[in-house]
């Protein structure tokens, strides 16, 4: 079938939405017609090469839609269900038994090489692949065709055009607090950077009874943002080192530091926030594969300081999603507040408003 996609042609350059070949479903897989994705970092340092994906390629990574067609192996899910495509993993390995699919012993090769595990792609243009399967979905386009037991069910009034970007920012933000940090009611969170990642772990640690939740970004427009949706305290990274700034609100430090920024200054700035036997978890992607943060090993000893890495907000998507969703409905974590629609005809100009600060999070819809 044909449909329509926006395509990353070149590192760097824009993306182009064109008519493409969508091929056939194997056993395992299911056809969903999307109806929303979100915009995300991720797609953009793949685009720009970052982290590398054979290109041509279709990116997108936090799709929702309706299921159309289902292979004949799959029992999970049926024509007519609404979904929120999850990321890919194995399902199989010892990390994904231990609930941790985001750690997927697979999941640079199903989520980052362009294509199924047999080295096919879903999509063609003409008789030239394009590379497919991007976090196992490639949701910039019309239709995907994704593993079904990457799938999340929604309830059948669900509203997709909003719920995409909980399969990856939004359930990384919330994830990091929830799952990798373990912020207890009370403890205190310093979250490095305002954006959609960021602004999820505020509402989290809101739904937590989390005590200071303080935002460092130099956006007055999301650091306001930051303060409506639960912040106590922001700091304007642009008038001086964050851990400074941090120490004259929280003489002591904070409990826990979430950076999404990948920046590292910024981090090596969290790290210096830290009270005693403080907790820092790193979700923001640097700008170079080899990016290196400096640490002083007697500080961490003497403090008992713990870093660590998060993907994914270390969440399974079929029990975290449904979790969230659930505190939205209670209205603890509204998350459509971040929220500005695009049409994918205008992904050119939705990556110029995120990266401008003019949005906070881009969906593209696709009706």
């Amino acid at each position: 079938m044909e449909i329509e996609a926006a395509v990353a042609r070149t590192a760097g350059g824009d993306f182009s939405v064109e008519r493409l070949t969508l091929g056939e479903l194997r056993p395992t897989e299911a056809l969903v017609r999307v109806v929303a994705t979100g915009l995300c970092h991720t797609d953009l340092v793949v685009r720009d090469q970052i982290l590398p994906l054979p290109l041509p390629a279709v990116l997108g990574h936090e799709g929702a839609g309706i299921v159309e067609a289902v292979g004949d192996a799959v029992t999970s899910i049926a024509p007519g269900d609404a979904v929120v495509m999850g990321f890919a993993a194995c399902r199989a390995c010892p990390q994904c038994d231990a609930g941790q699919p985001a750690y997927c012993r697979d999941f640079a090769p199903l989520n980052f090489g362009g294509h199924r595990t047999d080295g096919s792609t879903c999509l063609h243009d003409g008789q030239t692949p394009v590379s497919s399967h991007f976090f196992g979905q490639s949701s910039f386009g019309t239709y995907a065709i994704v593993a079904a037991q990457n799938l999340v069910k929604m309830p059948s009034d669900a509203p997709l055009e909003l719920l995409g970007p909980l399969g990856c920012g939004i359930m990384t933000g919330a994830g990091a607090v929830m799952n990798a940090l373990k912020l207890q009611a009370g403890e205190s969170i310093l979250i490095i950077g305002g954006g959609p990642v960021g602004l999820s772990a505020v509402m989290a640690a809101r739904a937590l009874h989390a005590g200071q939740i303080i935002v460092a970004d130099p956006l007055e427009s999301r650091r306001a943002m930051a303060v409506d949706l639960g912040a106590t305290g922001t700091i304007d990274v642009r008038l001086g080192d964050t851990a400074e700034q941090l120490r004259a609100i929280q003489p002591q430090g904070v409990h826990c530091v979430l950076d999404t920024s990948g920046v590292i200054p910024a981090i090596e700035s969290g790290i210096a926030a830290l009270a005693p036997l403080g907790r820092l978890a790193m979700v923001g992607v640097p700008k170079a594969q080899d990016a290196a943060i400096s640490l002083n090993i007697l500080h961490m000893l003497s403090l008992g300081i713990s870093i660590c890495g998060v993907t994914e907000g270390n969440a399974d998507p079929q029990t975290f999603l449904p979790e969230l969703v659930a505190l939205n409905a209670k209205g603890l974590f509204p998350f459509e507040r971040l929220i500005t629609r695009y049409r994918l005809e205008d992904i050119n100009q939705a990556v110029a408003d995120q990266h401008a600060g003019r949005c906070v999070k881009a969906v593209l819809t696709m009706g």
